[in-house]
């Protein structure tokens, strides 16, 4: 199955939480804080083109909705909960 994004939304994985710190102390499942970071899946029509899909964004911290497709999950969002584009 295939998501296809509507309007100005955009449909997001979300980068994986490191269980380690810079630091090297291991952080226990519950004391990790969600990234903010992922990577774009797909696009709907009306977005930017700057916006494009595998590009790494960082997004609002209760933005969107998560869906679960095939055991992946993703999360979409509306794109003016983007926040920046990660070069």
């Amino acid at each position: 199955m295939k998501l296809v994004p509507l309007g100005d939304r955009l449909v997001i994985k979300q980068v994986v939480a490191e269980e380690t710190t810079k630091s090297g102390i291991v952080l226990p499942g519950q004391a990790k804080e969600k990234p903010q970071e992922a990577t774009i899946v797909a696009v709907g029509k009306d977005v930017k083109a700057e916006l494009g899909e595998g590009d790494m964004v960082i997004y609002s911290k209760y933005a969107g909705n998560t869906v679960k497709v095939d055991e992946e999950e993703y999360i979409i969002v509306k794109e003016e909960d983007i926040l920046a584009v990660v070069k």
